[in-house]
């Protein structure tokens, strides 16, 4: 069975309030959706990504840049199929945008493996289990937005069935975060599972005295602590520093990216993004270098990929998602097959491929060509 033509769709859906980080503001949600048709008659169904800038680029990289180069593959060579993506790399402009459009055809040729030998990618992956824990990206900064606010919410976030919460820290002082993850705690529970994510927001100096600050939270980790610059010195001091175990590889837009990390003895987890990074073939290669030295891995949101990753590994932790619908309407409506979750735990659709089904009425009111 073989690639006959490919086709990419970019979305974006306006949000209805907008939500900031440390560093950042989300007012969109955005994503790309790649159909490759092949000889056989299977066509993929697959979304990626959240780039709310470039993406007719990414549609014409998808479909102008690496379409041509892999017309008329098997879909099951997909190692040569990832390296003739890649070649159009090298020289671009813009690797972080070729990345994440080699990620889009290279998820959509695993969900059509799958689905031509009607087994689900996490069973392609290795199949260690079936569901996983799902935990929230949310306790954004919001203007007029009180401790107790944040600590009603994740109440309410435990209510809707997450296991825990990624909560923004990385915009205020230490101290002034620190209360945030004490309200956040207390809203939470004990068994309610609190990360930090600071995007990179500070000094090594201003991240360790925060994660000092924070130990007796009992916090599963804290991510992305220091400023881009040098972050992986950053980190690594700031884990010397801390019991916090350090997350971090969202960042990073390669394998060689994670092993840096791990050289570098800066992280306990990696939350390398495959909708950023090269698709799942790259990240399989990043998962495997992570199990050899006892790295967890996690995933940079997009569970409807992820899922199916972490789930196929030993050492996958938590899905992750936006479960306000106000921050991501493609979790709560696009996906329309999306599985269900109760009690912290996502269950992971079983059909082949990635066996994701949209609202294709959804992406035809949204899509932007």
């Amino acid at each position: 069975m073989k690639i006959e033509k490919i086709e990419a769709i970019p979305v974006r859906i306006p949000l209805a309030k907008t939500f900031f980080g440390s560093s950042y503001n989300v007012a969109s949600r955005c994503t790309i959706v790649t159909r490759i048709h092949t000889t056989g008659g299977l066509v993929s169904e697959v979304y990626n990504g959240d780039d709310r800038t470039h993406g007719p680029e990414l549609v014409r990289l998808i479909e102008q840049e690496i379409g041509p180069r892999i017309i008329g593959e098997s879909i099951h060579s997909y190692e040569r199929i990832w390296e003739k993506a890649f070649a159009t790399s090298i020289a671009a402009g813009n690797r972080h945008l070729s990345m994440a459009a080699i990620a889009c055809v290279d998820s959509a040729v695993w969900d059509l493996i799958g689905k031509a030998l009607n087994v689900s990618v996490c069973n392609l992956f290795g199949g260690y289990r079936d569901r996983l824990g799902i935990i929230a990206i949310a306790g954004y900064y919001l203007p007029g937005k009180t401790l107790n606010d944040l600590a009603k919410e994740m109440d309410w976030l435990r209510s809707v069935g997450m296991a825990g919460c990624k909560v923004k820290v990385g915009g205020l002082s230490p101290e002034e975060d620190a209360e945030r993850v004490r309200a956040a705690r207390d809203g939470g529970g004990d068994d309610f599972i609190i990360a930090v994510d600071a995007n990179r927001g500070w000094s090594v100096q201003d991240a360790t005295r925060f994660a000092r600050l924070i130990e007796r939270y009992d916090v599963r980790w804290f991510e992305e602590p220091c400023h881009w610059h040098d972050d992986v010195r950053g980190m690594a001091e700031v884990r010397r520093a801390t019991s916090i175990p350090i997350n971090a590889g969202q960042s990073e837009i390669s394998a060689a990216g994670v092993r840096r990390l791990l050289d570098a003895g800066a992280v306990d987890l990696v939350n390398f993004d495959a909708s950023d990074g090269g698709g799942p073939t790259e990240w399989r290669r990043a998962a495997a270098a992570c199990a050899l030295v006892g790295v967890e891995m996690a995933h940079h949101e997009e569970a409807q990929i992820a899922s199916h990753m972490l789930c196929g590994v030993p050492h996958g932790t938590y899905v992750e998602c936006f479960p306000d619908p106000d921050r991501d309407p493609v979790w709560t409506s696009m996906w329309a097959n999306r599985p269900a979750h109760k009690n912290g735990i996502m269950e992971i659709n079983q059909g082949p491929g990635f066996d994701i089904k949209l609202d294709w009425a959804m992406v035809e009111k949204y899509r932007l060509t």
